[in-house]
């Protein structure tokens, strides 16, 4: 080949790349910046297969993640979290259950993480989550927005338990951020169905529309924390 098409072949190579450089730029929404939180949470119980659940990184090395992720038997698991190109080995603080408060807290070796991630603190929001309010879920994967609904579009024996409910199910353990102040809203926990009152032979009968998603809020993941854990 000639130093001529060699050099042709070069700035082609060079276009391409830049073209994929900004097509990723546009593709990036403000949203996006909040990915920086996400963690993939790993557990390998023993003679089974490895399994994968999201969490977010509070800061001070300190992972949220809903208890179902962790599983009923956390110190079997071997819990690992993913983070910031790192695979780190995990310690459980603190273990929830699905049936009280699907929570778990988990610590990491801070020190293993990149300067950015060391540096970074992720705000518990201190006022409770309003109906309408927009917010963002955030996972490993990349970020969708959703809506604060009202419990009412639940069964009534449902709604004492599940009374913070979002219009999208998501993955469990993920987080969900105030659009505005950034601050966590709550972690998701699980689906429930969603029911809607029709007549039907002069009888008002609930139907089944789809399902809601429940998340613990950050009034009870506050609560949940013990005081002598910082971030």
């Amino acid at each position: 080949m000639g130093s001529s098409m060699r050099s042709a072949a070069r700035c082609g190579v060079a276009i391409v790349a830049a073209v994929l450089m900004i097509a990723r730029a546009y593709a990036q929404t403000p949203d996006d910046s909040l990915n920086i939180y996400a963690v993939n949470v790993i557990k390998s119980p023993p003679f089974q297969k490895q399994f994968t659940g999201d969490g977010i990184y509070l800061g001070n090395g300190l992972v949220i993640t809903a208890a179902h992720v962790v599983g009923h038997w956390p110190f079997f698991t071997r819990p690992r979290i993913l983070i910031g190109g790192q695979d780190l080995r995990a310690k459980i603080i603190k273990n929830g259950s699905f049936g009280e408060i699907d929570l778990a807290l988990l610590s990491i070796n801070a020190t293993q993480l990149p300067m950015s991630i060391q540096l970074r603190r992720d705000p518990l929001c201190t006022s409770s989550p309003k109906t309408g309010m927009e917010v963002i879920d955030v996972n490993p994967t990349g970020t969708t927005r959703a809506h604060i609904i009202s419990p009412l579009t639940i069964s009534p024996k449902l709604q004492g338990r599940f009374n913070t409910l979002i219009d999208t199910v998501e993955p469990s353990g993920s987080g969900l951020f105030d659009t505005e102040k950034k601050c966590l809203v709550g972690i998701i926990s699980a689906k429930v169905p969603e029911y809607a009152n029709k007549r039907e032979g002069g009888h008002i009968v609930s139907l089944a529309t789809g399902f809601a998603g429940y998340f613990v809020p950050a009034s009870k993941i506050i609560d949940f924390i013990p005081p002598a854990y910082h971030f």
